[in-house]
């Protein structure tokens, strides 16, 4: 890789799949295990065409590219910085089938045209922008708060990005499963199958895993949990085994 490619304070990490790699840089925001789980959770069909919405630094659809046959890989992402930082992540990974592009996910419909896609998929910000404490680091304030989209506006706008049959997936808190839910009929994306995360098998969970399916028939499957730790420090056998933690 020319010397180029990698600012001050960035790293490349190893995604350990298919010899994927991306930069990072850790005073701005690194990506966590919920993306990870929500690239395993994701279903793309050959020649499908996926955006990502609020791609960050782009981890999903490097994953997902990895890990499927997908025609393309879009990741929408409002911050200018991680859109270029992205974009050299997937040429370094010498791939023609992502590309990232800066804009607001409020438009994305205007940006992209409504049914343009098969499959959505987001990591989005779980708090909402009145909740907790907002972190000064506007890169983590945006990753975390609900500050320049609501989980409505989300849901909204990949309702209009699918096409008919269309699906999408998400990664949420359970605490907001109600709304997730509520919100995701409203926009006639119907809850499909859901997957609930927990820390420990003795814990309650930590995160939701859904999928909607655009003016789908009324039918939620409920699939095993998923076991992120056997023991502190150690990850359950389905993480090791599955995505190679």
């Amino acid at each position: 890789m020319k010397e180029t490619e990698l600012r001050d304070g960035e790293r490349i990490d190893d995604l350990q799949r298919n010899g994927r790699v991306i930069i990072q840089d850790p005073s701005r925001f690194c990506f966590g295990i919920d993306a990870v789980i929500l690239s395993g959770f994701a279903r793309v069909k050959a020649n499908e065409r996926v955006i990502d919405l609020g791609s960050g630094n782009g981890i999903i659809p490097i994953l997902l590219e990895a890990k499927n046959r997908g025609g393309s890989y879009t990741g929408l992402e409002i911050q200018e910085e991680n859109v270029e930082m992205a974009t050299r992540s997937a040429r370094l990974n010498g791939t023609d089938d992502i590309h990232f592009v800066c804009g607001d996910i409020c438009r994305a419909q205007e940006i992209f045209g409504r049914g343009s896609f098969h499959v959505v998929v987001s990591n989005p910000p779980y708090m909402k922008s009145d909740s907790g404490e907002i972190n000064p680091k506007s890169a983590l304030a945006l990753a975390r708060h609900e500050i320049s989209m609501s989980l409505e506006d989300l849901i909204r706008e990949s309702a209009a990005l699918l096409r008919e049959n269309g699906r999408c997936y998400y990664v949420h808190r359970p605490q907001r499963l109600g709304d997730i839910i509520y919100l995701m009929r409203k926009m006639r994306l119907e809850p499909k199958r859901m997957r609930l995360v927990y820390p420990f098998v003795d814990r309650e969970p930590v995160l939701v895993l859904i999928e909607g399916r655009k003016n789908g028939n009324p039918e939620l499957r409920i699939e095993k949990p998923l076991i992120l730790y056997d023991a502190p420090g150690k990850y359950s056998m389905e993480m090791r085994d599955d995505y190679g933690f």
